[in-house]
C-alpha cells in the first residue's frame, strides 16, 4: 500500500510542478495558432519539462522511497556492536572519499545485496541487506560499503537523473513528430483539419515503447559503466582483494532471487544478464566482467 501511495505522490507531484512550470514559461499547446502545423518549440519544451521533472522529482524523494519500499531501518544509535562496526565504517570510508557522513540502514533481505541513493553526495543514504552482513566477512562487507560510498562520491545518482531526464525529453519529442506526420499524411485531404485524430495518439504510444527501448538501452550502459568505476572505488577505498572476494561470493549468491525494487537496481550490487537484450538493458555488468577488470586494473 505504501509503494502505491508513494508511486501516486510521485505522479501527482510530476503533473502539478510540470503545469506550473509550463505556465510560468507561456507554453501552451503543441500546435500553432492555425491549429494544424506542429510548433516544434513548444513541444521540446514541454517535453523537457515532463522529462526532467518526473526525473528530477524521483530523486528528490529516492531516499523516502527507499526506506519505504526495501524496509531499510536507519541506525540512529548502534544497539550492537555489529551495528557500531557498520556506523564507523562508512564514517571511515566516508571521510576517506571526501564526502559528508549519509545515513546508514539495514534492510530485511536475505540476498546478498547493498544500495546507495541520495540526491547529492553530502546528504546519500547507504544500506546493507540482513544476508549480506550475515554470510560475508567483515573485508569483504566493508569492499561492498566501498563500492556503495564509490557511487555517492561519484555522483551516479545525479548523472544517472540528467541521462534519464535527457533521454524521456526526447523520446517524447520524437514519438510525437512522427504521430503528428503519420496523423496529417492521414488527413491529407482535408487541409482545413484542426486538432489531432485517432492516428496519432496510437502512432505516438507505439513510438513511445519503440524509442523507450532505445533509451532504455543507452541509460543501462552508462549504468554499467558506472558500475565499473564503483568497483574500482571499492578496491581504493577497502581493498582490491576483499572487493573481488565479495564479488566472488556474489557470484556463487547467484540463486537467491533479487528483492530489490526496479528502481534501486542500478545502485545496487548484484550482477546484471549476460543474455541478449537483457543484456543490452541491465543496470549491471555480469559479475565475471567486473571481477576481470579488477584483476586487470
Amino acid at each position: 500500500m505504501m509503494r502505491i501511495l508513494l508511486f501516486l505522490a510521485t505522479n501527482v507531484a510530476v503533473m502539478v510542478v510540470a503545469g506550473i512550470v509550463m505556465s510560468l514559461l507561456g507554453v501552451g499547446s503543441i500546435l500553432k495558432t492555425n491549429g494544424v502545423d506542429l510548433d516544434l518549440q513548444n513541444l521540446l519544451i514541454i517535453c523537457a519539462v515532463f522529462g526532467f521533472t518526473g526525473s528530477i522529482i524521483s530523486l528528490l524523494m529516492s531516499k523516502t522511497m527507499a526506506k519505504f519500499s526495501t524496509g531499510t531501518k536507519i541506525i540512529d544509535s548502534p544497539r550492537t556492536a555489529h551495528e557500531k562496526w557498520l556506523l564507523d565504517t562508512v564514517a571511515e570510508l566516508s571521510h576517506e572519499a571526501g564526502i559528508k557522513m549519509p545515513e546508514v540502514g539495514i534492510f530485511p533481505a536475505q540476498e546478498a545485496n547493498a544500495f546507495a541513493t541520495g540526491w547529492n553526495k553530502n546528504d546519500a543514504l547507504v544500506a546493507v541487506s540482513e544476508g549480506l552482513l550475515s554470510r560475508f566477512r567483515s573485508e569483504e562487507v566493508r569492499a561492498v560499503l566501498g563500492h556503495e560510498i564509490g557511487h555517492v562520491a561519484n555522483g551516479d545518482m545525479v548523472t544517472l537523473t540528467l541521462i534519464q531526464g535527457v533521454v524521456n525529453t526526447f523520446v517524447m519529442f520524437f514519438a510525437r513528430i512522427i504521430g503528428h506526420t503519420v496523423d496529417r499524411a492521414m488527413n491529407s485531404n482535408n487541409e482545413n483539419s484542426s486538432g489531432y485524430g485517432i492516428a496519432y495518439f496510437v502512432v505516438t504510444m507505439i513510438m513511445e515503447i519503440v524509442f523507450g527501448i532505445l533509451a532504455s538501452i543507452i541509460v543501462a550502459w552508462f549504468s554499467r559503466k558506472r558500475e565499473f568505476r564503483a568497483d574500482e572505488a571499492g578496491a581504493r577505498l577497502a581493498n582490491k582483494d576483499a572487493m573481488i572476494s565479495a564479488l566472488q561470493r556474489l557470484k556463487q549468491e547467484q540463486e537467491f532471487p533479487s528483492q530489490m525494487p526496479d528502481q534501486l537496481t542500478a545502485f545496487g550490487i548484484r550482477s546484471g544478464s549476460k543474455l541478449g537484450l537483457m543484456a543490452l538493458l541491465a543496470s549491471h555488468p555480469p559479475l565475471e566482467e567486473r571481477i576481470r577488470a579488477l584483476r586487470e586494473h
